[in-house]
């Protein structure tokens, strides 16, 4: 139960609880286990103006939060517990306080000017689940709260493994390990409110510099809405709606057509027409393609032979280079079959259409169209084909898997406020979820490690060593997988 509250410039407490740093610049000495709830209040003015006391990459975050202090009341939002407490007074450590929060040392300077010392207080900050509104108290060290104030520690800011690698960087004064993604999220801060992609970019870098573990709670992919339909249309009498959904089916996995022509098209809005190929793809590589949607009834000779027609009447020479596709419900019957295998025609169901391609909008960068193509261009072919694209969609997903299981097993052995190596890795993921015949090496739970704390991903941060053997991992976030 707390009864007081530290004050502190509102600035400095928007930074504790977006996880952006976990120091604080008290007046005084505070000794390590204390507790209490952070009082926004106007001090920084007294010393600099916000753009010479705020880095430039939190100058935005600075001013908002100025800007929101009331004269009449003030919001507390969190408290937070003292783990440690240090006086500096050595001019040559200002710039490596500052480079790991956010304050300028020309600031950082100018307060030593003024003190004998800045002390410098490492806070564990927890969010309230209730805002506690109170009226403005006259400034000082302390606030007296309005009533004793109930709280948990179940909603901390960062988790305990995070907070330990920060407070571990932070006494050694060792720099930032990615300067460049502090600055390019401070450049989204005034985008993200607008824009949603802006903002999803934005939660993404938070995560991974380790100043957010809450899960991204990005809205699912709205094109899931026709995805969800394929299987559905494609077992209808709905030929042309069909041919719609496969044409932006292959567009959503990353295909391109850049001609203009309706007879050889990739465009979901100009489909169909007598005598034209229901859909044409030019890059990454060349796939031409035939739709039959069916209700009940055999997929007759027809259907391959037309493909075999208008592929040679409007792509000429170039449809012997393309893979080649039929998107049917229904069997095929005795002489479809041979004209597709002997023409080397995959012929694949519209629920696994939709399989593909939902994998893909549930996670983006699952399907690599260069390791689909060998799948496409290899036997077999005919009906025996879906069964290869399925095993396909059964690999990725077992990639996938295999990776979510490694992020686990790394969040499972920080719980200690250690960070695990390679090996150790390796021995939990083994330990934990490997079958007899699905054990890692070292060698491929390294490249999956690197691959995992890649910014581009995001999902564990590294701590680099000597060598490989020697590098330490930590838990961001979580791959889920659906099951």
């Amino acid at each position: 139960m707390l009864q007081t509250a530290l004050a502190l410039p509102n600035p400095d407490i928007e930074a504790l609880i977006q996880g952006r740093m976990i120091a604080a610049m008290p007046r005084m000495f505070l000794n390590p286990g204390r507790t209490f709830a952070l009082y926004p209040a106007n001090l920084s003015v007294d010393l600099l103006s916000g753009d010479r006391y705020y880095r430039s990459h939190f100058l935005p975050v600075a001013q908002k939060a100025l800007a929101q202090l009331n004269s009449d009341k003030v919001s507390i939002k969190a408290w937070a517990r003292c783990e440690l407490c240090q006086m500096v007074n050595d001019g040559e450590s200002l710039e490596a306080l500052s480079r790991l929060t956010i304050w300028k040392t020309e600031a950082l300077q100018q307060i030593l000017q003024q003190r004998p010392f800045i002390f410098v207080a490492y806070l564990r900050v927890y969010l309230l689940s209730q805002p506690l509104e109170m009226s403005v108290h006259p400034s000082g060290n302390f606030v007296s709260l309005p009533k004793p104030l109930t709280v948990t520690d179940s909603t901390p800011v960062l988790s305990e493994s995070i907070f330990a690698k920060r407070r571990q960087k932070l006494e050694k004064l060792e720099p930032p390990e990615h300067p460049e993604l502090e600055e390019l999220q401070s450049a989204l801060v005034h985008l993200s409110t607008t824009n949603p992609k802006a903002k999803q970019l934005d939660a993404e870098i938070k995560m991974f510099l380790g100043w957010s573990e809450n899960s991204l709670t990005s809205k699912p992919d709205p094109d899931l809405d026709w995805i969800k339909t394929i299987a559905q249309i494609g077992n209808s009498s709905d030929g042309h709606t069909f041919e719609k959904l496969v044409r932006k089916s292959f567009i959503k996995l990353g295909f391109a057509n850049s001609n203009n022509k309706p007879e050889a098209s990739l465009d979901p809005e100009s489909t169909g027409g007598a005598g034209g190929l229901d859909f044409y793809c030019e890059t990454p590589y060349q796939v031409v393609g035939e739709c039959k949607a069916t209700k009940s009834e055999t997929v007759a000779d027809g259907t391959p032979a037309q493909l075999i027609k208008l592929g040679h009447k409007h792509l000429q020479e170039q449809y012997n280079c393309c893979i080649k596709i039929i998107m049917a419900a229904g069997q095929l019957n005795g002489h479809a079959k041979k004209t597709a295998i002997g023409n080397h025609m995959n012929v694949i169901r519209p629920e696994t259409l939709q399989k593909l391609v939902e994998l893909k909008a549930k996670q983006p960068g699952s399907i690599d169209l260069l390791q689909l193509k060998p799948c496409l261009e290899q036997q077999p072919f005919g009906e025996e084909a879906d069964a290869k694209v399925n095993r396909y969609i059964d690999d990725v997903r077992e990639k996938l898997k295999v990776r979510s299981q490694i992020i686990q097993a790394v969040k499972q052995l920080c719980s200690d406020s250690d960070f695990p190596t390679v090996v150790e890795i390796k021995v939990q993921y083994n330990a934990r979820f490997a079958t007899t015949d699905s054990k890692l090496t070292n060698e491929s739970v390294k490249d999956l490690t690197i691959e995992l704390s890649s910014p581009l991903t995001g999902y564990l941060g590294r701590i680099k060593g000597d060598n490989w053997q020697s590098d330490r991992f930590y838990f961001l976030r979580d791959l889920p997988i659906d099951d």
